[in-house]
């Protein structure tokens, strides 16, 4: 499954950097002014070698969407309009989705999960991360929406090596680079028979918890995670390119998908092809979304204007202020649990990274394995950057240079 686990964290900017003038192009500057800035900043990433090409946009309010570069090597121009492979900025969208079940009163953020999800009956935790899998004790408390929100369900990535790690890369619950190789159901099947990394809301682990919400929220709806995103946040909020997969009439707007290898960039998806083009052949309700710049823009706009869409209230003002401020206890934030230096200067929300220290302070936002990135700033300005090359060394100049073009006011 794939995730957006990198060596380093995507909110510290290396302001040195950044090509001169970028910065004070930006800000205060008009709509063209940050245009340029955008493009000038894609294109001598494409120039370099880092992406074959992206699109990017800026600003509070109106925004220009800005492309560079082409959709894929030997191809055509990368379009304003291509639908781009997500990955983990989908966390803050089935967020959303879930406290929205919240305020219809069909949930509750401490409630115990097992009428929807009975594989979490019965819950055993290591009694340490490393100990060997039959080394339990049974759960103190159940897992809760509060959990998995937070990272603190007891599921998640593991960066030690230990049995726990082994037993999920042989079941093919661990997570990496890839897309789902199996339905929802088995997955949590396959996930639930190992025990819980630590005593749930004891510990913080990456990305598994988002998975299992996906399937909650199908499973509360009786729908399938896709029908019901679009339905109830991607229909009233105008995403019309926003899926679990492209449609295929759509396919020519799909880039590629690369990484970088000894020799340069390296194909893992083709252009209008791979896992994301066209309907899959079982439920991913565990799995992540494709959209584009403007669609999420529009999503990100609605966090930014206080949960409102064109008036409409989408999410509370009191649950918004959870998404967007750190949730996670500070004994939760262990240097075992995500990659070192990751909680200086940042919490975690509900389903994004929160700025708690530092020029940055109070932005918002996540990056998606693909190579993308998004922020919300305090003052309205929101940032989307969207490449199809996936995050490492190599990439992550181009993503704190993007994150350094605006700072929260």
């Amino acid at each position: 499954m794939a995730t957006s686990l990198t060596s380093r964290s995507p909110a510290r900017a290396d302001r040195d950097g950044v090509g001169g003038g970028l910065i004070l192009a930006v800000e205060g500057g008009t709509i063209a002014e940050v245009s340029t800035a955008l493009r000038e900043l894609l294109i001598r990433h494409v120039d370099a070698g880092t992406i074959p090409g992206g699109v990017a946009l800026l600003g509070a309010g109106h925004v220009e969407v800005v492309a560079a570069g082409v959709a894929s090597i030997g191809g055509g121009p990368m379009r304003e309009d291509a639908i781009m492979r997500i990955q983990s900025m989908t966390k803050v969208m089935t967020s959303v989705a879930a406290l929205r079940l919240v305020e219809a009163g069909r949930l509750e953020l401490d409630q115990s999960l097992v009428d929807w999800l009975p594989e979490l009956v019965g819950r055993q935790v290591l009694r340490r991360p490393t100990a060997e899998l039959d080394d339990t004790v049974p759960a103190r408390r159940a897992i809760t929406l509060r959990h998995l929100l937070t990272n603190t369900s007891g599921y998640g990535m593991v960066t030690q090596a230990s049995p726990l790690q082994q037993a999920m890369a042989a079941n093919g619950t661990e997570a990496g680079p890839e897309p789902p190789a199996m339905g929802a159901d088995e997955w949590l099947r396959r996930l639930t028979e190992l025990p819980l990394a630590f005593q749930p809301g004891e510990g913080w682990r990456y990305h598994h918890s988002f998975a299992v919400l996906g399937i909650l929220i199908s499973r509360v709806t009786g729908r399938p995670l896709g029908q019901h995103l679009a339905e109830d946040i991607f229909g009233p909020l105008g995403m019309t390119d926003t899926a679990l997969w492209v449609a295929e009439g759509k396919l020519d707007r799909l880039p590629a998908a690369y990484r970088h290898g000894d020799e340069g960039l390296m194909e893992i998806e083709p252009a209008g092809g791979g896992f994301y083009a066209g309907p899959p052949s079982f439920d991913v309700s565990h799995g992540e979304l494709v959209s584009t710049a403007r669609d999420y823009h529009r999503f990100a706009r609605m966090l930014a204007e206080g949960g409102r869409a064109d008036g409409q209230p989408m999410i509370s003002p009191d649950h918004l202020r959870q998404i967007t401020s750190d949730q996670v206890p500070a004994a939760c934030k262990t240097a075992d649990s995500f990659f070192p230096g990751f909680w200086d200067g940042t919490g975690w929300g509900f389903g994004v990274a929160v700025k708690t220290e530092g020029p940055q302070r109070g932005r918002v936002g996540w990056s998606g394995g693909l190579g993308t990135d998004f922020f919300v700033d305090p003052d309205g300005t929101v940032g989307i950057l969207l490449t199809q090359v996936e995050l490492g060394e190599d990439m992550w100049p181009l993503v704190e240079q993007f994150q350094s073009l605006h700072e929260p006011s």
